[in-house]
C-alpha cells in the first residue's frame, strides 16, 4: 500500500491555527490600521470650521500651542467662547401647542347654549321652539368665531416663535464668523495660512 501524500487543505489551515489562539486564550484581532504619520487628532481649527497650515514648516506640537495661544487672545478680544456656545445643548425650538379640541367644538356647545338660552327667552314669550332655534344658530356663530380666533392666535404664536428661531441662529452664526475672523488673524500673524 502507498500513501500518497496530500497537500492541506487551506480551510484545514485557517482552522487549525484559529483553535490554536483560542486554546491558547488570544483572540485573534486583525492588524491595526496605522494613521499616516502626518494625521494627528482634533485641534482647536478643527472645532472651529477652519483649516490651518503651518506655512513657515512649524511642528504639530508648535501648531497646537499657537492655536491655544490665539484662542485665548480671540476670546479677550471678541468676548464670545465658541466652545462653551457649542457645549450648550441647542434650545429645542418649543412644539406648537396641540390643539386641544376645545376649539373645535365651539360652534356645537355655543349652538347648545344658544338654544337653552334661546328656549328659556322663548318659553317667557311663549314660543320656546322658536327661541331655541334662533339661539342655537346665533351659539353657533358665535363659537365658530371664537375658534376661528383661536386658530389666528395659534399661527401667531407659532410664526414669533420661527422668528425668534431664525434670529438666534442668525446671531450665533455672526458670532461665529466674528470670533473665527479674530482666530485666524492672530493665527496669520504667528505664520500660518488659515482657510
Amino acid at each position: 500500500m502507498q500513501y500518497r501524500r496530500s497537500r492541506p487543505s487551506p480551510v484545514i489551515g485557517a482552522a487549525v491555527l484559529l483553535a490554536a489562539t483560542v486554546a491558547l486564550g488570544q483572540q485573534p484581532t486583525p492588524a491595526p490600521a496605522q494613521a499616516p504619520a502626518s494625521a494627528h487628532s482634533s485641534t482647536l481649527s478643527s472645532s472651529l470650521g477652519l483649516i490651518v497650515f503651518p506655512a513657515k514648516n512649524q511642528n504639530a506640537e508648535k501648531q497646537s500651542n499657537d492655536e491655544t495661544a490665539c484662542f485665548g487672545w480671540a476670546k479677550t478680544q471678541t468676548g464670545i467662547d465658541p466652545l462653551a456656545a457649542a457645549q450648550q445643548p441647542a434650545q429645542a425650538q418649543a412644539p406648537a401647542p396641540a390643539s386641544s379640541g376645545a376649539h373645535d367644538n365651539a360652534p356645537v356647545r355655543g349652538a347648545a347654549r344658544g338654544a337653552a338660552g334661546g328656549a328659556l327667552v322663548g318659553a317667557i314669550a311663549g314660543d320656546a321652539g322658536t327661541g331655541a332655534a334662533v339661539g342655537a344658530s346665533v351659539g353657533a356663530l358665535s363659537g365658530a368665531s371664537k375658534r376661528r380666533q383661536a386658530r389666528q392666535a395659534e399661527q401667531q404664536q407659532q410664526q414669533q416663535q420661527q422668528a425668534a428661531a431664525q434670529q438666534a441662529q442668525a446671531n450665533a452664526a455672526q458670532q461665529k464668523a466674528t470670533y473665527n475672523k479674530a482666530f485666524s488673524a492672530c493665527m496669520e500673524g504667528k505664520g500660518y495660512t488659515v482657510k
